[in-house]
């Protein structure tokens, strides 16, 4: 059984990733017709979000129900500003939600959330790369350069160019990895 606050936090994780998840899915399609690479990498973002939240669920261990606060954004109307929304959310995961989940995860020895936030939390340094790349090119009218996108489905590490013999974060083998 994972320890209540340790779960509560895996929960609020879940619901963020999910949300992230359908949101990245809905920018890419705002952005498919001009942008047509910033759509493929909102994509290719998304399904590395659907991968944060399955592990954390996979962690979950209680039966029952929870009220989630995930801390997403809304209100959109351009693909700049869906851009900013995702600098704006990996952001925040990074500085402030996986490092304060992780703590009390680590605290209470809970090795398997501790192991689910870190490869989110990694994972969303590279998503903020892409973002601010593509937010930048896109504030000056143009799509974002962009080779193929590589997504481990181990943790969601993202990348541009050929997958990597192992994943720098989760150490997969290079088959984990999907084309975008």
């Amino acid at each position: 059984m994972v320890r209540e606050m340790t779960e509560t936090n895996l929960r609020s994780a879940y619901g963020g990733e999910s949300q992230a998840h359908m949101r990245y899915n809905t920018f890419a399609e705002r952005a498919k017709e001009k942008f047509p690479n910033v759509s493929r990498m909102f994509t290719a973002i998304a399904a590395a979000e659907k991968i944060h939240a399955n592990n954390h669920f996979r962690n979950i261990k209680t039966k029952g129900s929870a009220t989630v606060t995930s801390g997403a954004l809304f209100g959109s109307s351009n693909t700049s500003e869906d851009l900013q929304a995702g600098i704006d959310g990996e952001s925040f995961e990074i500085n402030e939600m996986y490092p304060a989940y992780r703590a009390v995860a680590q605290f209470q020895g809970e090795k398997g959330a501790d192991l689910s936030f870190k490869y989110a939390e990694e994972a969303e340094k590279t998503h903020l790369t892409f973002y601010q790349k593509a937010k930048q090119a896109v504030d000056k009218g143009k799509d974002l350069p962009l080779g193929k996108m590589q997504i481990c489905s181990v943790c969601g590490y993202t990348m541009e160019g050929d997958a990597p013999d192992k994943c720098p974060i989760c150490g997969a083998s290079k088959d984990k990895f999907k084309t975008y």
